[in-house]
């Protein structure tokens, strides 16, 4: 298990939990980028921390901090179990979710449709705090289905605050609980950026950060004029050198960053680790450097570097190296 570590940052800047992308090792790789930005687990079910394998959902690296855990759940008790054993294994932060739209998260009654039900978030919330000694946050979005009326996110951030919940990530669309994928939820819904500014506004004392479809430092600098933090989703992943920066511009920090070659020759012996440990038929290559494809987007040759590291029969040989090769073929096609 992990131990507990002190944080000193605030929650500024994070990467948001995303499934089948934000797992153990990409949350290093973009460590290796940014010291100090806040990371998030995929979402993580209270069935399979109640029910199932612990330590394959709660894992994680020291160097991983601040990281905090993701939770999918509705009922108080069993949110209450898998936040306390979120803590015991070295967590950050509890969140919850309550924005995702996907159906199978529908079936089990959480995620966007939790915000119809305001007050079993609270009894939600409550449960967990009084579990853990961690924060404990709420994401969520501004409305569901046609819901348009921003009093429905004010009153439901309301009630959850009246549980004691002072961190609210605001994912600033709608969620469509029918008709729309989860991947159409993230795009055709309009983002209404004012929302999260008038509950900052409603709520001066509450942390609030900004969610959806945010890529630039100048976007990042005109939210922080009116919020707490801005936390990134999809940009991060597919292009996550532009984190590269944000310690220095945003956390003070006056160490250099490192090039995005440094960055790979990083990753290396983390790799060559994980491979070891695991041996050759519970850890491929490709499970770890999938989340590093879009390292040199924008650069001449990313496209060589990418099929480098997209080559079956390369990823085959298991030889963490191949980051280099990779590096090495866009220098070439550049």
């Amino acid at each position: 298990m992990n131990e507990k570590k002190p944080i000193k940052n605030k929650r500024l800047l994070s990467v948001a939990p995303m499934m089948d992308w934000t797992d153990r090792h990409c949350r290093v790789f973009h460590r290796h980028i940014s010291k100090h930005t806040w990371l998030y687990t995929e979402m993580v079910t209270t069935g399979a921390l109640v029910y199932g394998d612990v330590e394959r959902h709660l894992r994680f690296n020291e160097e991983e901090h601040p990281v905090a855990l993701q939770l999918g759940g509705s009922d108080p008790a069993d949110l209450a179990t898998s936040a306390k054993l979120g803590e015991k294994w070295g967590y950050d932060e509890i969140n919850l979710n309550c924005g995702c739209p996907s159906e199978r998260v529908q079936k089990g009654a959480f995620g966007a449709c939790l915000m119809a039900e305001p007050q079993l978030v609270a009894d939600c919330v409550k449960a967990m705090r009084d579990a853990v000694s961690i924060d404990v946050t709420v994401k969520h979005r501004i409305g569901i289905d046609d819901v348009q009326s921003y009093d429905f996110v004010r009153d439901f951030v309301g009630k959850v605050a009246d549980a004691g919940c002072t961190t609210f990530i605001v994912h600033a669309r709608n969620a469509i609980l029918k008709g729309l994928s989860p991947k159409e939820n993230r795009e055709i819904p309009p983002l209404k950026y004012d929302y999260a500014y008038q509950l900052k506004r409603d709520f001066p004392d509450f942390e609030i950060i900004i969610n959806g479809g945010i890529k630039t430092e100048a976007e990042i600098d005109q939210h922080l004029q009116h919020l707490d933090g801005v936390m990134l989703g999809r940009e991060a992943y597919h292009n996550p050198f532009v984190m590269a920066n944000f310690d220095q511009r945003y956390y003070g920090d006056s160490r250099a960053p490192k090039t995005r070659e440094q960055v790979l020759e990083a990753m290396i012996p983390y790799i060559q680790a994980q491979l070891a440990l695991y041996g050759p038929h519970g850890m491929k290559l490709n499970s770890l450097t999938r989340h590093m494809l879009g390292l040199m987007t924008g650069l001449p040759g990313a496209r060589a570097f990418r099929q480098t590291l997209s080559d079956s029969k390369k990823l085959a040989l298991g030889d963490a190296n191949l980051l280099l090769e990779a590096a090495a073929r866009l220098r070439i096609a550049a």
